[in-house]
């Protein structure tokens, strides 16, 4: 077997017989355990954008000879439509990875995935030094491999394409640490996912030290082991271009008495379900996504005139914030929390929101309670949730019932503004009679 029919395998040659399924309309097709006998199955694959191999272990291929590529094999792989490869379920000795990789600069793959593999042994990256390769996206999800602290060597040998990765997302798969010297190599790595690992507050100063993932822009590290907020955001400082960052699920500790300032060029913020019980400051200037949902919150009393949308569900809030410290605001979301009622000057700045999300909490159907929600379900606000996600929970006489049947009509709401103008006319009339 050549080559080019190795790497079309996808490093996925087994010995069992397999299958390739090709779903053209979607452009995707999946081997279950390739094998060379299974070749003319895997030819469908070469019309397909992404290619998905599942199933096996790679250690009897170690010896493989794999000589340089003919220029007919060159031509062919170039000729190839494939943008995504995906390897699931393998067991990859990495000395044959290390080997077969580089051929990947012969074709337009731009996307290269890692799902619930073993990476076995070390490999020799000696061979990759100084060549390019079109992948700009790499993800490894639940791999296991051999930890990174002492392998920036091996780093250095893929610096030449690691420097133009753009895309780089290592999730479920109980990462500890992430050396400086191996930040310092993603020149042009715009997006990091380490969510789902084993970070500490110790390990995120060096991974984000001076000079590396200098355009980092979007990073997510949610539900690792980070502890305090004040660390997590000394070691994010260092990141000049930082816009989304993720905390959520992670247990964090507040420090009233820090001033650290997180990167003033952050938009999105993610800290739901962090434990946290007040929002704290400084938060950047030209934030305009906050997300605080699932925490302890039990009043939010900020001021941000940047901020375009605000999740605030499932905390404690007994009163909604005041709509006047957002002058841009478009999202507002309050499910359950233990909020009342609405107050009627909120009701009408809510009123100028796009998406406004309130159900799920104990509303007092006063005249003024249901008829503030009525209003904006009238207006179309209350989105997906509107009727039945809103029920009353007092006064007595009307718990458990939908908000929508309170009647709210001026004879029963407001009897003043009835009898009043009522009362005049009759008094009128009685003096013209006079």
């Amino acid at each position: 077997m050549n080559v080019a029919v190795l790497l079309l395998l996808g490093l996925g040659l087994l010995e069992a017989e397999g299958r390739c399924f090709f779903n053209r309309t979607q452009e995707h097709c999946v081997c279950y355990n390739p094998s060379e006998e299974s070749v003319n199955s895997i030819i469908q694959c070469l019309a397909a954008t992404v290619v998905e191999f599942r199933g096996g272990e790679l250690e009897r291929y170690v010896a493989f000879p794999i000589s340089d590529l003919d220029p007919s094999t060159i031509e062919m792989l170039g000729s190839l439509i494939i943008r995504k490869v995906i390897f699931g379920d393998l067991l990859v000795p990495e000395i044959l990875l290390a080997r077969v990789l580089r051929f990947f600069s012969y074709t337009h793959v731009q996307e290269l995935v890692f799902e619930s593999c073993i990476f076995e042994g070390r490999g020799n990256w000696d061979e990759m030094a100084g060549q390019d390769l079109p992948i700009l996206s790499l993800h490894f999800h639940n791999v296991t491999s051999a930890p990174l602290m002492g392998r920036e060597q091996d780093f250095s040998s893929l610096s030449s394409w690691l420097e133009t990765l753009q895309e780089l997302a290592v999730t479920g798969s109980h990462v500890t640490s992430l050396p400086c010297g191996i930040g310092s190599m993603f020149r042009a790595l715009h997006s990091l996912d380490m969510a789902q690992n084993s970070l500490e507050d110790e390990s995120l100063m060096p991974a984000f030290c001076k000079g590396a993932f200098p355009r980092l822009q979007v990073l997510s590290l949610q539900r690792n082991n980070l502890k305090s907020y004040h660390s997590v955001c000394e070691s994010v400082q260092l990141l000049p271009e930082l816009q989304q960052l993720d905390l959520s699920q992670n247990k964090l500790m507040a420090d009233t008495s820090s001033s650290c300032q997180w990167p003033v060029s952050l938009q999105v913020f993610n800290l739901s379900n962090t434990g946290l019980d007040e929002v704290l400051t400084p938060l950047p200037p030209g934030l305009e996504v906050l997300d605080m949902s699932c925490n302890h919150l039990h009043a939010v009393d900020i001021s941000l005139s940047s901020l375009k949308k605000l999740f605030l569900s499932q905390n404690m809030l007994q009163t909604p914030p005041s709509i006047r410290n957002y002058p841009v605001l478009d999202t507002l979301h309050l499910d359950n929390n233990l909020i009342t009622e609405l107050p009627g000057d909120e009701v009408k700045l809510l009123g100028h929101l796009q998406d406004v999300a309130v159900a799920g909490n104990p509303y007092n159907c006063s005249c003024s309670g249901a008829g503030g929600l009525q209003a904006l379900a009238g207006m179309g606000h209350l989105g997906q949730g509107w009727p039945h996600d809103y029920t009353c929970h007092s006064p007595p006489h009307y718990q458990g019932r939908l908000v929508q049947d309170v009647p709210v009509s001026v004879l029963r709401c407001n009897s003043a503004a009835v009898v009043a103008p009522l009362c005049i006319a009759l008094t009128l009339l009685s003096l013209a009679g006079a």
